[in-house]
């Protein structure tokens, strides 16, 4: 007789982890939001102004990033581009380069920003726990320097590997904070991280927040997805005062001993850990850290991935559309 699994862990219609140790990271929500996390397939022409192409960055590790290229105007045809290295969010448990939902801001920041996009595949937990996909994440930024170097991959030929940008969205913002302390340890050169912008990062204590407590839950952000992604993926044993999830907390390295880029802390002030998000700032401003913040107003967790909210509602379409323009001019000004 065989038997069957049982579910051990179940995330929001997120995840289900089974007793086998198997992962089943089948959307299990609403059906009529399915669309944002189905993959798109690259496509190497021209799509709205914007071309997609996969790339095996380390044949070694088998890590692989999404490139995404502007078409270039006339005007722009000698200039190079700046370049934005992104790590999706996801709790570390969830979440795809090539999911829908990223396609649509990545191409739309290409676009907007005049930028090259390379998103990463990141490994994901609880299969691969932390530090995996911090590791991920800096073998794309190391593999970008390599690039820099001798370039060898030809959509990135036209790449400013001098104003190179890491962002990153939720647990994605937590990646960005670590890949820019890695970076400030080594000589990337002739790479250069000129600036590093955070979204609504994944910053946390073991207590309760108050705006954990206050603030309305949301599809990107539960209570139960906070607790259950971020056990499944930090190291056993670890709480959440681990440096990789609460970078101002007693276990992380002082910021003041930190070099790190600028910053452009994205914020939306429904946010579920606002109140953590908020005391990352505070602590970094103490340790004298190039910082500002970028305020969502009546926004929750990562409100501009939800493609239904930002083409039905005005006000979440605008509040984006301010976000876009923030992290653009940020961009332009470093």
């Amino acid at each position: 007789m065989v038997q069957e699994k049982k579910i051990v862990e179940d995330v929001s219609g997120w995840l289900r982890l089974y007793d086998d140790g198997s992962v089943d990271r089948t959307w299990t929500g609403p059906p009529e939001v399915k669309f944002m996390v189905d993959s798109v397939p690259p496509h190497e022409q021209y799509i709205d102004g914007v071309a997609t192409r996969d790339v095996l960055a380390d044949p070694n590790s088998g890590l692989r990033v999404r490139i995404y290229l502007p078409e270039k105007t006339p005007e722009e045809e000698a200039a190079k581009l700046p370049l934005l290295l992104h790590f999706h969010g996801g709790g570390f448990c969830i979440s795809e380069a090539d999911w829908f939902m990223y396609y649509a801001i990545y191409t739309r920041f290409a676009r907007q920003a005049r930028a090259i996009v390379v998103s990463v595949y990141l490994r994901k937990a609880p299969e691969h726990r932390l530090p995996a996909a911090a590791d991920d994440a800096f073998s794309a930024l190391l593999w970008l320097s390599s690039q820099a170097k001798s370039c060898t991959e030809p959509w990135l030929e036209g790449a400013d590997f001098n104003r190179v940008f890491l962002i990153g969205d939720s647990s994605g913002g937590n990646l960005v904070h670590e890949t820019a302390v890695r970076a400030g340890k080594e000589d990337l050169s002739p790479l250069r991280v000129a600036g590093a912008i955070p979204v609504h990062p994944g910053f946390v204590r073991p207590e309760r927040s108050r705006s954990e407590m206050e603030q309305p839950e949301s599809p990107f952000l539960t209570l139960d997805m906070v607790d259950k992604f971020i056990a499944l993926a930090l190291p056993v044993g670890s709480t959440k005062e681990h440096p990789m999830t609460c970078p101002m907390g007693p276990a992380a390295p002082p910021l003041e001993e930190l070099k790190l880029p600028p910053m452009l802390l994205c914020l939306a002030d429904k946010d579920l850990i606002l109140d953590t998000e908020r005391e990352y700032y505070e602590a970094m401003k103490k340790a004298n850290k190039e910082i500002e913040i970028l305020m969502s107003f009546g926004m929750s967790h990562s409100f501009y991935l939800n493609k239904i909210a930002v083409d039905n509602d005005p006000t979440t379409a605008a509040q984006t559309d301010a976000f876009f323009a923030g992290v653009v001019e940020f961009i332009k000004k470093h």
